[in-house]
């Protein structure tokens, strides 16, 4: 493992108990930063805060609801005394149906969760950076927001839109020393797989010319050098890790 220097940084990573976002965790932990577990799963963000260590803390937040972020802000600042990095990695896949087929409260549930929970927590953490004129925010978007995946318009979109939200909010943050990048891996095998049809995992593994699904730990390793100081003139920019499957 290469060697980030994340000492005497703060860390949130959204969705950090298990799958990228714990991954994301572990790297930030091994490389010297406390780091805020923020997770709807209060017990299982404990479990993993407590096996990490490392000064790693466990705080439940719905993260696309603003007073929630903003307690979480809250509760993080009193225990860190600042923020310096925020990686928005709450995610879900949702059902994989045709257009025609999706509820649209299923729709709207991706929507909720993917991109509005992102600009709310954006929102939250924005004024904090601001201050301090520093941080590192890292989206984790998709290759399905460049590509658009059958079957999956909802995940597609609400990655698309993160992308968008990152080329938006990096210009915006540009003049504060604050960067803000997007990553678009392929998909890995975590948890979220529960929520795709053989079929849909089948076909996203056909697309890719490594053949062969992300590991977690590559994409942590990614986001850890976004999260660094030494990304210091990328900003509203996407990143690639698909095995080859984009190539733009």
């Amino acid at each position: 493992m290469n060697k980030i220097d994340l000492n005497g940084r703060c860390a949130v990573v959204t969705g950090g108990a298990q799958g990228f976002g714990r991954a994301i965790t572990e790297r930030f932990a091994a490389s010297g930063a406390k780091v805020a577990i923020w997770d709807h799963d209060q017990p299982l963000a404990e479990r993993t805060a407590k096996e990490v260590g490392s000064g790693t803390i466990a705080i439940k937040v719905d993260v696309s609801d603003l007073a929630a972020a903003e307690k979480a802000r809250e509760e993080t600042l009193k225990a860190f005394g600042k923020i310096d990095i925020f990686v928005n990695n709450a995610g879900i896949a949702g059902v994989n149906k045709t257009v025609w087929e999706t509820d649209f409260d299923e729709w709207r549930k991706v929507l909720r969760i993917n991109l509005d929970g992102p600009f709310v927590c954006c929102k939250a953490i924005a004024p904090v950076m601001i201050k301090q004129n520093y941080g590192r925010i890292v989206n984790i978007a998709s290759i399905a927001g460049k590509e658009g995946n059958p079957n999956a318009a909802h995940y597609s979109a609400s990655k698309a839109g993160l992308i968008a939200l990152t080329k938006s909010l990096g210009k915006e943050l540009a003049q504060y020393n604050i960067m803000v990048n997007a990553v678009t891996p392929a998909a890995a095998k975590t948890a979220i797989f529960d929520q795709m049809t053989q079929q849909h995992i089948d076909f996203m593994l056909s697309k890719i010319p490594k053949n062969r699904f992300v590991l977690v730990e590559e994409l942590a390793a990614l986001a850890s050098w976004l999260a660094s100081e030494d990304c210091s003139f990328s900003t509203g920019a996407v990143f690639d890790i698909s095995g080859g499957r984009a190539t733009y």
